[in-house]
């Protein structure tokens, strides 16, 4: 037999290599780890009794290890993984040089923009990312088989994890919140018992928030609803106070009163702890936590009106914003906010509407919060309702051993998504083609989805006890695997995808808004399902489709393809790729025809997706943007507004540029005049089209319609 190495020569096949490699990685690990003669030697039977004349280096290497990792030897496959290039890595030339150096330098762009939570030009977040810098290039060269890594740079896919792959650690997760809260939890060594009120209770979310951050990559969501049973806690204490210090005879009322007054005011402190903490605390990884905040007023809460006092605290606060440097109040970047519109609060005479009026007026002003239908979710999950991860992707529904959904305590695993435009220009409209191709690529994808979750097996408690021992996502002994929660579907692998308006423009000349290319788009969106489905179905691992918000990969494959193809009308030339199966920016379409569009591949991706419309300055017209969220309960899963406003660059001020005595237009808050430094898209008139330079002398704001 003869090998084919990595670089394409061949050799002849030496079992003694084998035995060597694996002896040395034998030395590496704990004597209970490691491979018996009788194992080694049955590996060399399994290699050599395939009988054939050529074998890829990759295929014995990946041989050798699914066979480690049958004897549960799984740290030693790591280890001899490592082993095998170590050579390899001596002789190659160090690859890290210029992309560490440029970040050093703040110039690589691609890595500065990637994360809205991080400040590359600080030291601590800088040494966060040259780590990710260094784990990429190992990923690339030695941890992952050759066809993924090239087919990662050629832009075929997008392996999402290699800035960490390295590590242990997983993407985005659900923190369980609520047992850690009710049972306590362990942080550095210490024991916090379960609050006594709900002050402390935030004060211990956001630190459990930052421990969790710090020990894995993607973001982290937080159910709210587990706080109203402590701010009810707090009330009874303040109560129960009241009475003795003014007596049990004392009018009923007044005590009340008082009891209210100061819950009130211990709702106000710590939904400001929450806020204040998020804004301001650093995860080791030297940025803010990524943390969605999730609002959910569910009928069946026994502390529903409890929860409802907190959400309109948090809309409230974020509605005021946040102080920057120069004492102006700003937008924050997180915590990010996803609220949950249902039959009591969905603008149709319900209890609660007055809470998604706030909620429609802070969308208008700070963008946020988020909308999820949960008349259209329980259609799409079981009856479930939810939050989407940190990354915004959703988990499948899973039971545990009672037959209780559970979707708290749980995590994505890993992404990798497909470029689907580079396929459609690869086929130039020929389907036979294109569905061969689809299919490689999608067994591409597989595999690489499969070296995540291969990384991860084997990996003691011991790596997070925040995670894995003390209740975040379980509560395991010490030196205890995680295997269990890798399998059966609690935790996600993602298929992401890239550009369905533009693979459909590329094979059948039209959008997919149209008849002809909507039947097409619907085809590619029901083949990727089933790939899914059926690796689900073929392993017992968590498969999901996921329509991905990574707007940073819509640019980078448009890059690649351009390089690769030239430029193309409608495909290449923008510059970016248009994100999941969103409608291009530059179709004429209105938010209510949008969404209704778009719903149909919601769901499709069973792995979470999100659909949203860019909308003028809306602070003047939130009736028409209440209509809107009204359409979004009856009609698409999850949504957002990305809603233009006022923004002066000198101060960071958001609200609404004025225009003085002397008719110029003036930054209220620093008094900044000048046009470059500031964006107004404040509009007298009405008009809701984009603004322009009127180019005469007075420099004057103008819209395509009417001049203000």
């Amino acid at each position: 037999m003869q090998v084919v190495k990595r670089d394409g020569t061949i050799t002849d096949y030496d079992r003694s290599k084998i035995v060597v490699a694996i002896e040395k990685a034998n030395n590496e690990v704990e004597e209970l780890e490691r491979a018996t003669q009788s194992e080694i030697d049955s590996i060399l039977k399994y290699i050599e009794g395939k009988k054939r004349k050529r074998m890829l280096v990759e295929d014995i290497q990946d041989m050798i290890e699914d066979k480690l990792m049958e004897y549960g030897h799984y740290q030693l496959a790591r280890t001899y993984i490592i082993y095998r290039y170590s050579r390899a890595l001596v002789r190659k030339a160090n690859t890290t040089d210029d992309s560490i150096l440029s970040l050093i330098r703040n110039a690589n762009k691609d890595v500065m923009e990637e994360n809205s939570n991080k400040n590359a030009i600080a030291a601590s977040t800088q040494r966060d990312l040259i780590a990710g810098e260094v784990s990429k290039d190992l990923t690339r060269r030695v941890l992952l088989p050759e066809k993924i890594s090239k087919a990662h740079d050629d832009g075929v896919l997008h392996f999402h994890d290699a800035d960490y792959f390295l590590q242990p650690i997983f993407n985005c997760c659900l923190i369980d919140i609520g047992n850690m809260l009710d049972n306590g939890t362990v942080m550095n060594g210490k024991l916090i018992e379960s609050p006594k009120s709900f002050q402390v209770a935030c004060t211990i979310v956001t630190q459990i928030i930052a421990a969790v951050a710090s020990s894995q990559y993607g973001g982290q969501s937080v159910d709210i609803h587990h706080l109203g049973k402590y701010l009810r806690k707090s009330y009874e204490k303040f109560r129960a106070h009241t009475v003795e210090v003014i007596g049990e005879n004392a009018d009923e009322e007044l005590i009340d009163r008082i009891a209210r007054q100061r819950t009130q005011d211990e709702l106000r402190s710590g939904v400001q702890t929450i806020q204040y903490q998020i804004n301001t605390l650093m995860t080791t990884n030297g940025q803010s936590p990524f943390v969605t905040l999730f609002l959910n007023l569910d009928k069946d809460d026994p502390y529903i009106e409890e929860n409802a006092m907190i959400i309109e605290e948090i809309l409230n606060q974020r509605l005021q914003g946040i102080k920057n440097e120069q004492g102006v109040y700003i937008t924050p970047a997180f915590p990010k906010l996803v609220y949950v519109l249902d039959e009591h609060n969905c603008l149709k005479g319900g209890k609660y509407d007055y809470i998604t009026e706030l909620a429609v007026k802070c969308s208008a002003k700070r963008m946020y919060p988020d909308y999820i239908s949960a008349k259209k979710m329980r259609e799409n999950y079981d009856g479930n309702v939810f939050s989407p991860m940190g990354c915004r992707s959703f988990l499948s529904p899973w039971k545990d051993e009672n037959g209780n959904f559970k979707f708290e305590g749980r995590f994505n695993q890993g992404v990798v998504s497909i470029n689907l435009p580079q396929i459609g220009i690869i086929a130039n409209g020929d389907e036979k083609i294109f569905w061969e191709l689809m299919d490689e690529r999608l067994q591409l994808c597989y595999e690489a989805l499969m070296c995540r979750h291969r990384s991860l097996q084997g990996i003691i408690s011991d790596v997070s006890p925040v995670h894995w021992q003390y209740g975040a996502i379980a509560r395991l002994k010490k030196g205890e695997t995680i295997d269990k929660y890798l399998y059966g579907g609690y935790s996600t692998l993602s298929l992401g995808y890239i550009g369905l308006y533009e693979v459909t423009v590329a094979m059948t000349g039209e959008s997919h808004t149209t008849e002809k290319g909507k039947e097409f788009a619907l085809r590619v969106m029901k083949r990727l399902r089933e790939a899914t489905d059926k690796w689900k179905a073929d392993t017992g691992l968590g498969f999901a489709l996921y329509g991905t918000p990574a707007e940073s990969l819509c640019y980078r494959f448009a890059r690649i393809d351009k390089k690769l193809y030239g430029t193309i009308r409608d495909i290449t030339d923008k510059g970016y790729y248009t994100n999941s199966y969103h409608v291009d920016v530059r179709e004429e379409i209105d938010a209510f025809s949008k969404f209704e569009f778009e719903s149909q591949f919601q769901t499709i991706s069973s792995g979470g997706a999100i659909s949203y419309v860019e909308i003028p300055n809306m602070r003047h017209n939130l009736k028409a943007l209440a209509e809107i969220v009204r359409f979004i309960y009856d009609n698409i899963q999850y949504a957002e507004f990305n809603t233009k406003s006022d923004y002066c660059h000198e101060c960071g001020y958001d609200g609404e540029i004025i225009i003085n005595k002397d008719g110029e237009w003036e930054c209220p808050a620093c008094g900044n005049k000048d046009h470059a430094k500031m964006n107004v898209t404040r509009r007298t008139c009405g008009y809701l089209g984009e603004n322009f330079w009127n180019v005469g002398k007075t420099k004057e704001i103008a819209s395509r319609v009417l001049h203000i």
